[in-house]
């Protein structure tokens, strides 16, 4: 069981957050030009790498707001928890 830290209310038990996918995901700018092809692409294209992974979480038993974490997918280790909009903690860029 993973114990995840909501970055408003502190560790919780994984139970209490439901899982959002990859995070960082822009919209297209002009979605009325997307082929089917590259709407395809935006919607079910995702990485799926083994190892640190960004994905977004919800606190859906407590606060509900949306966050991000950086969570290693072999060993499930989160490395990192930060807010929607924020970057990466250490990503330099």
């Amino acid at each position: 069981m993973l114990e995840i830290t909501c970055p408003w209310c502190g560790p919780r038990d994984e139970t209490e957050f439901d899982y959002g996918g990859e995070a960082h995901i822009d919209r297209p700018k002009d979605p009325d030009k997307l082929t089917d092809e590259a709407w395809a692409e935006y919607l079910f294209m995702r990485k799926n790498p083994k190892g640190p992974h960004l994905e977004r979480w919800m606190h859906a038993c407590g606060c509900r707001r949306w966050f991000n974490v950086r969570r290693d997918t072999f060993t499930h280790e989160i490395t990192a928890v930060y807010r929607m909009g924020e970057k990466p903690p250490g990503d330099g860029a």
